[in-house]
């Protein structure tokens, strides 16, 4: 190799180097900007969104669940067909992460992390939904203080409580390089968000001995969400299966349930 190549591959080095910079700068730039007026006006109009749902669930709360459209010979409203919908599109998510994971693909950085997010986002307003459709908030009480091994309810809590509890760790520590970066490159925010990325970045500095430990953690996470996703979306279909309505009173339902769960979340991180 020659004089004239080895300056043209630093040169590469160096325009790699610089390229990588900004596009850290922009990405961490409105973490240190504030808010603009566009931001308050969609807090605003989310906060008045929140608002109305109280003021509709107070209406429920005060003249029932038949103003849901809750009337017999239905058993489910619109609060459990939500709960499928979120919890489904939920399971995608862990199911492109954990896929592309264990299969160790480059490429798939971008979508494992979108993937992710609406797992952990989309989670919650399905785990929700149940309580809500209880009619009255305080029976989800009685589920834990008397519960009924047989009962599908029962063992979507313990299920979804689960499925939610290792999709938030899982996230995090995908997300403790991204934390670090922010507590490194950021000095022009507030004391508090100093001290936020210091404690969550766990004292990490990117060895070759860290990413080793947070890989193996993270593929050993990736399986044992692939199985609990399959299992929470069975179980969510039992809901339905173990009635005597006809029509839904049947076997199939579990790879059902599970290959919509896949659909509808797959649809859901593309359009994201």
């Amino acid at each position: 190799m020659d004089r004239h190549e080895v300056n043209n591959e630093e040169q590469n080095f160096v325009n790699a180097d610089r390229i990588e910079a900004e596009v850290e700068a922009d990405i961490l730039r409105p973490l240190e900007t504030a808010p603009s007026r566009e931001y308050y006006l969609l807090c605003g109009f989310l906060a008045a969104v929140f608002l109305f749902g109280l003021f509709a669930w107070s209406t429920q709360l005060w003249k029932g669940l038949k103003v849901t459209g809750l009337n017999a010979p239905v058993f489910w409203g619109v609060y459990i067909v939500n709960f499928v919908f979120f919890i489904g599109i939920s399971h995608a998510g862990t199911l492109i992460s954990s896929i592309l994971r264990i299969a160790n693909v480059e490429w798939r950085r971008p979508f494992t992390r979108m993937a992710e997010a609406v797992t952990v986002f989309s989670l919650p307003f399905g785990a929700l939904c149940p309580i809500v459709d209880m009619g009255r908030p305080d029976r989800v009480f009685n589920i834990i203080k008397h519960p009924h091994i047989t009962s599908p309810i029962v063992w979507d809590i313990i299920c979804i409580s689960t499925y939610l509890m290792t999709s938030c760790f899982y996230f995090y520590l995908s997300l403790i390089p991204d934390i670090a970066l922010c507590r490194d490159r950021l000095k022009n925010v507030s004391p508090f968000k100093k001290w936020l990325y210091r404690t969550l970045s766990l004292g990490w500095t990117g060895t070759e001995r860290q990413w080793r430990i947070l890989d193996t953690i993270l593929t050993v996470m990736s399986v044992i969400l692939f199985v609990i996703v399959i299992s929470v979306h069975t179980n969510v279909s039992f809901v339905f299966a173990v009635t005597f309505k006809p029509g839904w009173h049947t076997t199939i339902l579990p790879p059902f349930f599970v290959l919509g769960a896949i659909f509808s979340g797959v649809a859901t991180v593309i359009v994201v």
